[in-house]
Order: structure tokens, then sequence, then C-alpha cells
């Protein structure tokens, strides 16, 4: 980007950061116009508005700092995305010269443009091997849809128009739209707008603390991937047309699966015949250590679901990679496939994610995760596992979590856990956020996903930070009387 006239100087880009750095945002004020305008994502807004929003203004790196000057660690990187952190400035070049050359044009009507070829020649090059078409949407959301209408559309053209099922898991999260909210398994969202549609079932999912009391972590594998088999036995083969999982799930608090888990899955489509669909919108693009977690569990899917991690979240794109036993049947005996979005492919965003991922090939992030900063951080993780709060800590890569419970046993499956009613995870993220330090709570799980970035003397800094948050909350839980 150094030699194009049309991006800024790095002189400017820095006065422009300058700034806003010194910028006094007026907090009160924007958490007035906030609750008066502003509609939040999964948010209870007359308790929000009472408390009003933590404003963010910065980012650099792994730091966020918010409208008071506070600096704070962000554990979530954003929400699962940023992974080459915050303040690329050649990622903000590209997208500037990308809006002075061509800002938008549709994918429609036979046309194209330069970026979002690039961008699929390029995906189509990282991906596991037999993927070679893309189809491009504006978040993993859209990437889901379209999974439900190319699934079907691919049986409906080999003359299997019952052929329509789609398996998933409960507690499994694969976005917020109509069908998106329908393949998760969020009991809460179901609740919420008569969910799921027709044609969309559930099974339990592999998490061993839940359900694999009395097994091995590799028996209770073959036992939850036996559930699969047994769904579709139920439905009848005739009619499931495929499988659709998160090789780690994410926002149901990282459950990692047992190593005999996924090959077990992968065997039952194959004896079955029906598509496998990873929803990688978190686990692709590095986070576990692999340019996709398919590579890493030995998966081999028909599509891949992707987003977030593909422009680092620096501006919106998704998508879903089509496997050739798909795209064949699509493409050559298909026809017309009525299916797509204004912002399909849209340049901005496809330049976005090139410069994004030449920034995570030349930094060698994906390595980097293998061989150095994600093993560091399993290990310093798990030394969590000795606070008198944590049952039980575990991590992938850089995705990690860790279990508050009451009292701690010797078998995991014995810990006593609190009261649900309790909240602790939010009494805990609330020590976390008010420190300095970004950590989610998934009822008493605590969960992060940290930028990719991240070195072992900042994976140092937010251990700390963790176990001093843990400190505060186990004080405050003896304090009520919980402990």
């Amino acid at each position: 980007m150094a030699n194009n006239p049309l991006a800024p100087s790095a002189a400017f880009v820095a006065s422009v950061k300058s700034v806003a750095a010194q910028e006094v945002v007026d907090t009160a004020a924007i958490q007035q116009l906030d609750t008066a305008h502003y509609m939040h994502p999964f948010t209870d807004h007359k308790a929000l508005g009472e408390k009003g929003a933590r404003v963010m203004v910065r980012g650099d790196g792994i730091y966020l700092w918010d409208s008071e000057g506070k600096k704070i660690v962000d554990g979530m990187s954003g929400l699962w995305c940023v992974n080459v952190g915050y303040g690329r400035t050649s990622i903000s070049n590209a997208v500037y010269q990308q809006m002075e050359t061509l800002p938008f044009y549709n994918s429609f009507f036979n046309t194209t443009n330069v970026p979002a070829v690039k961008l699929a020649t390029k995906l189509a090059e990282i991906a596991p091997a037999g993927f070679n078409h893309v189809f491009f949407t504006g978040s993993g959301s859209e990437g889901n849809d379209t999974n439900v209408r190319m699934v079907r559309r691919y049986w409906d053209v080999l003359g299997h128009k019952d052929k329509h099922t789609i398996i998933s898991r409960h507690n499994a999260y694969h976005g917020s739209t109509m069908a998106g909210a329908s393949l998760g398994g969020m009991e809460g969202m179901h609740a919420q707008g008569g969910l799921p549609i027709p044609g969309i079932v559930h099974i339990g999912q592999p998490n061993y603390l839940e359900s694999g009391r009395g097994m091995t972590e590799d028996e209770f594998g073959i036992e939850a991937a036996s559930w699969l088999e047994k769904k579709i036995l139920e439905v009848g083969v005739e009619k499931v047309a495929a499988f659709i999982g998160e090789p780690v799930q994410g926002a149901g608090g990282v459950i990692i699966p047992p190593k005999t888990y996924w090959p077990e899955i992968q065997r039952i489509c194959d004896k079955y015949g029906i598509l496998l669909i990873a929803d990688e919108v978190i686990c692709g693009f590095g986070r576990l250590g692999t340019w996709f977690a398919s590579d890493l569990f030995g998966i081999k899917p028909d599509l891949i679901t992707f987003a977030k991690g593909v422009t680092s979240g620096y501006v919106p794109l998704g998508g879903v990679l089509v496997g050739d036993r798909v795209a064949k049947v699509l493409i050559e005996q298909g026809g017309e496939f009525n299916h797509g979005f204004t912002y399909s492919g849209h340049p901005v965003a496809c330049a976005a994610a090139l410069e994004n991922i030449r920034i995570i090939e030349d930094e060698k992030l994906v390595q980097r995760v293998a061989n150095e900063t994600g093993p560091y951080l399993n290990k310093r993780f798990a030394e969590l596992a000795d606070h008198p709060l944590v049952g039980y800590a575990n991590s992938c890569g850089f995705v990690a979590g860790l279990n508050l419970v009451r009292k701690k046993a010797a078998v995991v499956h014995d810990h006593e856990a609190f009261d649900e009613s309790l909240a602790v995870g939010m009494v805990c993220r609330g020590y976390m956020f008010n420190n300095g330090m970004i950590m989610r709570a998934v009822g008493d799980r605590m969960i992060i996903a940290p930028p990719l970035v991240m070195t072992t003397a900042q994976i140092d800094e937010m251990i700390a930070l963790i176990r001093h948050c843990l400190d505060l909350t186990y004080a405050d839980v003896k304090q009520r009387g919980w402990v």
C-alpha cells in the first residue's frame, strides 16, 4: 500500500489518530442519546438505560480505551473477530483505496469486481482441499441462511425433494436471522418468534462436563456422536439433508469436544451420505492454530461458513466455502440459484479481507498460535484451575474457558455448582470489566478469545488480570455467604 498514490500518507493517518485519541467524549451525553435511539443486540434495554452503556472510543493492538480513559485488555477480540488486533493502518489504506476506486457495485446481472475475484481465489488457496468456490454474504448469519438454501437446492436438483431436514445441536450458535437462529440451539432465542422454522431438529452437544459422567472423554466423544445417528434414523434417512456444527462451540461457552467426537461424526455423515456443514465463523482464520478448524479436527465438510476473522471485523463480510461435491451439482445441473444479497462480494469488504489475510500470512500468526502462543496460553490458563473458584479450565488454540464452582471435589463431575439464580458469572464479569479485562460470561463459565497478535508477555498480563478478578469475585461471594 506504500506506493498507492490514493492512500493517505502515514503522517496524515498519525495526525488523525492523534486527534481521535485526544478527543474529549461527553460520556453522559452519549449514554443519553444511546438510550434514546440505539437498540443493541441481545440486550435488556430497560436495564441498560438505567446504568448506561460503556462507551468505547479507541483500540490499539490488544487494548481498548473507553470514554473515561480506562485501558482494557480485549480478551474477546471484539466479538471473536479482531484477529490481527486494532489499529492496522494498512487495512484502513486498503479500504480507502478501494472506496476511491470503486466503493460499490453489485454482483448481480452478470457482473463482478476485482477484489471479490481475488479474495475468492485466495480463500480457495488457503481453504481445506476440495474447496474451490465461494459464495459471499455480509455476515455469518447470512452465510448459514445460505447454507439452508444451498443444501436444500442441492438435494432438489438430485431429485430428493423430501431431503430437507438439517440436524444441529442444542446450545449451538449459528446466527440471529430466522434460519440462523433456528439452526442454533439457544432456547432463549427459540422462545422469541416461534422458532425453529420447520425442517430443523437438534441433538445434544458434546459437553463432557454436562453429560459425560461415568465415561472417559474419549468414550463420551463416541457417545455424543452417536446421538446424530439416532436422530438420522428417527427422522428418516430419506429426509435428512445435512448436519451442521461448530468445530468448537463458541457462544455456547467454548465447548471443546473430545478428540473422538468429530471423526465419528464424519463417519456417520459418510455412512448415510448426508452433507456436513462446518460453521467456522469463530474457528476460522487462525483462531485454533490452523487456517480452518476442519483441518485441526480432521473434518471433511461439504460447506464451511466463515465471517469475523476474514476481515478481523474491520468491515462486515461473511460467506460460505462451497465444496466441490455441492458446487459441481449446483453449477452443472442447478441452473439459476435464486439467492443472494446486495452486498455479496462487496469490493470494499473484500479489499479489507485481502489485506487482513496478507497480514496473517506475513506475520505467520497461524503458525504462532499453533506453535508458540497457543501452547503458552494453554499452559498459563490451565494454572487458573488452582483457584478456589475454578473447577475446570481448558483451551484450544486461542479460545479458552473456565467453570466457576461453589465447592471443588476430587472429580470434575462432583464439583458443586452455584445456584443459577445467583448469576455468579455476571458478578465475575463485572469485576473483569471494571478492572481492565474483557472476559465473557456464559452462565458460570468464563470465556476468552484474544487477538491472535497477543504476545507471551501479554498473555502473562491477561492471566494476572484474570486471577486478580477471580480473587475479587471470591471475596465477594464469600462476603455474601454463597461459599
